[in-house]
């Protein structure tokens, strides 16, 4: 079986971690009531955006996998038969935290979790001083659904991100995502932004004839007298950079079909894969060279 629905739950999140969850829950089983097979929740759902500030206390926050979010929602797709994208703040020890994601198969099983390999430290965006880079690398998550390669936000924009992970087998690049606009920029610089992140995302369906399925939060946060407006726009992309589905600048769950047979012919169409020159690109593991 070559087709499968999919669910972007694109969220407000509070301040309460458990109420959360419980918006969280209710919006998969809607998208279970819709035929949806693999659900897709967005980057840190069970918490307000707290890297907008540099805070000790903020590390409290963070929980083992496996651990209680994992535990309560392996228990939901076991009982759905779904497969679940679930991003989790992670402690792995004393003093070493990532930006995880989880997926969890229709048993209710976790079969891997990848941890964000790119970290950005940008003006209320201060995810350094809480994540370590992941130590995974790319990885790619077969499933009944087709093979799923999960990345996380900052990831987004780069290149040799999606590359390395359709490389590893990935037919649907996720990426759990938490970007908007620092409301004082967004009258000059907000549609170019926005319009950014949408075409880096179309970029990499098109080179690398995959789907890619975009799932961001939404609403205003505050943090201290911090303050981000999350832009939304989930979005899905096909093998050709068509857009399939997109959402608004409000709550919404996205659902629906993709045909991974898409795929192949993408790839048989337009054979970047075929044609790359591996022999010659060495130069991508340096820096620029100085002016």
């Amino acid at each position: 079986m070559t087709k499968t629905k999919i669910a972007l739950v694109q969220m407000k999140m509070t301040s309460d971690s458990k109420k959360n969850k419980y918006i969280a829950l209710k919006n998969i089983k809607k998208a279970v009531k819709k035929g949806a097979k693999i659900i897709c929740l967005p980057e840190l759902f069970t918490l307000r955006y707290f890297c907008q500030v540099e805070k000790h206390s903020n590390f409290n926050l963070a929980e083992k996998i496996p651990g209680p979010t994992t535990e309560m929602f392996s228990s939901i797709a076991k009982s759905f038969r779904i497969i679940l994208i679930l991003p989790v703040f992670e402690k792995k020890a004393s003093g070493f935290y990532h930006n995880t994601c989880v997926v969890i198969n229709e048993k209710g099983q976790i079969i891997g979790k990848y941890r964000k390999m790119h970290v950005p430290d940008d003006p209320q965006f201060y995810e350094k001083f809480y994540f370590t880079p992941g130590d995974l690398g790319f990885k790619s998550f077969k499933t009944s659904s087709g093979n799923l390669g999960i990345l996380i936000c900052w990831d987004q924009w780069f290149p040799e991100a999606a590359r390395l992970t359709v490389l590893k087998g990935a037919e649907i690049l996720f990426y759990p995502t938490a970007i908007g606009w620092h409301p004082r920029e967004k009258k000059k610089f907000g549609k170019s932004q926005l319009e950014s992140w949408l075409s880096v995302q179309r970029s990499h369906a098109i080179a690398n004839g995959v789907f890619v399925v975009a799932v961001n939060r939404v609403g205003t946060e505050k943090q201290g007298n911090k303050k981000l407006e999350f832009w939304g726009n989930s979005v899905v992309f096909d093998p050709s950079g068509n857009i399939i589905k997109k959402a608004s600048q409000k709550e919404q769950i996205i659902i629906c079909e993709i045909d991974l047979k898409k795929v192949e012919m993408s790839r048989r169409h337009w054979p970047f894969f075929r044609d790359r020159r591996i022999d010659h690109y060495k130069g991508l593991l340096k820096n620029p060279k100085e002016a």
